[in-house]
């Protein structure tokens, strides 16, 4: 049966092994929400480049200093 199908079959006979209990949700988030909020501060603009291009400059940024070619 298609995935709705089975997942309404098992709400109603009660088989909860297909859900997340409401703690497991709460540690996730406690982990997920600083780790999100740390992304937020640290949001930079995603850099464009044309198609077919080797990429934007702050491409070659990364193969400065210890790396010096791609592999």
């Amino acid at each position: 049966p298609p995935a709705y199908q089975t997942l309404l079959l098992d709400i109603m006979i009660g088989d909860q092994t297909l859900f997340t209990r409401s703690d497991e949700v709460e540690s996730s988030w406690q982990i997920i929400d600083p780790l999100l909020k740390y992304l937020e501060r640290r949001r930079r603009e995603i850099p464009k480049y044309p198609a077919g291009s080797w990429g934007p400059p702050e491409a070659e940024e990364l193969l400065r200093g210890a790396h010096s070619r791609w592999r």
